[in-house]
């Protein structure tokens, strides 16, 4: 591991285990926020802070230069119910396992990155500028947190997206658009025939989207799914109701925007179409980029997620990867192992080593 990387990343395993003792749900990450901003702070850096979001630029900066983004993010889901471990003890067990909320998602993805941040920050050779930015909100797609940020930070060439992938590269990442359908009808009497059953009429659309398949599938993501995750309709038993409403939930490919997918969808339905966002879009780099030939170089492997992060909210060339595993976000004893940390982090190093764009 390359000189200062050793003594950072027991700094940051420090650092992650006061972030996991300090509640940060989102939209209530202040004082998370106080603990980036003090820590970078500490190393020489000279943090900025907007909100709930901490950033800081390396030393010589030069405007002249490509810039990369490091990002993750501070807040968590808040923890359920079926924890056995307090979740904000941040407890370390005989296997080098650390137990807490945000621990995998994405504490050690957001400590690895400020590692490996101030690894480079003093360095005038460095042929790009980076970015560190800690942000808030990312498990609610808030509006205060990366994409408040972004407008502040300039011109950004290339992003690196904290999140666990096992330090493999997401190369893609599916879209989200979620829609919510009225179909109108005209109440009467069940026990007569009248009315018109808003209810049936629900149902027709219903089967054209479980059945619809958009022409264009990814090789890294599959074709765009529509799911209908929730549907109500009806007061009581012998009414016919004029009124349904239903839920979809639409995972979109590079290929289609979601403002294409939501036209599509209204075009075919009877019923009113309203999508709630339609800027959780698709992302996507190109494989023959020179971050990702370097990282298949160093043994990284590509792959295209399905789980949402904020690289949807990127305009740029992301990759999405981090230590520890999606698998463990959002469960119960979420926990991430202190090797995957220091491995992490000498990876990101590796990666950002020598990079040329």
């Amino acid at each position: 591991m390359p000189e200062l990387a050793e003594p950072l990343s027991e700094q940051a395993i420090e650092l992650l285990t006061r972030l996991i003792k300090t509640p940060s749900y989102s939209r209530e990450e202040a004082a998370t926020a106080d603990l980036i901003f003090e820590f970078l702070r500490q190393h020489g850096a000279q943090p900025r802070r907007e909100l709930h979001n901490v950033w800081a630029v390396n030393r010589h900066f030069d405007a002249e230069k490509p810039t990369v983004l490091l990002n993750s993010h501070h807040d968590t889901v808040k923890p359920g119910t079926t924890w056995t471990y307090d979740p904000f003890g941040a407890v370390i067990e005989e296997d080098d396992k650390l137990i807490g909320l945000g621990s995998n998602d994405a504490g050690g993805c957001a400590v690895s990155l400020l590692a490996t941040f101030l690894h480079f920050h003093e360095r005038q050779d460095l042929p790009f500028n980076l970015i560190c930015a800690i942000t808030a909100e990312e498990e609610i797609s808030g509006a205060n947190g990366i994409s408040h940020l972004l407008p502040k930070l300039g011109r950004l060439d290339l992003g690196i997206v904290g999140e666990p992938t096992q330090m493999d590269m997401a190369i893609a990442e599916k879209g989200l658009v979620v829609l919510d359908c009225t179909t109108h009808g005209q109440t009467g009497h069940a026990a007569r025939n009248e009315g018109e059953n808003a209810l049936y009429k629900a149902l027709t659309d219903i089967q054209w989207l479980q059945q619809y398949r958009f022409p264009q599938s990814s090789e890294l993501l599959g074709p765009v799914k529509m799911t209908v995750t929730q549907i109500q309709a009806g007061t009581q038993h012998n009414v016919v109701p004029d009124t349904c409403r239903f839920v979809v939930d639409v995972r979109t490919n590079e290929f289609y925007s979601n403002e294409e997918v939501v036209r599509t969808v209204q075009e075919h339905l009877q019923s009113e179409v309203v999508p709630r966002s339609v800027r959780l879009n698709s992302s996507r780099i190109d494989p023959d980029h020179v971050l990702v030939r370097k990282g298949v170089a160093l043994g990284r492997k590509t792959y295209g997620s399905a789980t949402m992060s904020d690289q949807a909210l990127m305009p740029f060339p992301t990759v999405k990867m981090g230590p520890g595993d999606s698998a463990r976000s959002h469960t119960p004893d979420e926990y991430i192992y202190l090797y995957e940390i220091r491995g992490g982090i000498k990876a990101y190093i590796e990666l950002l080593e020598g990079l040329q764009l």
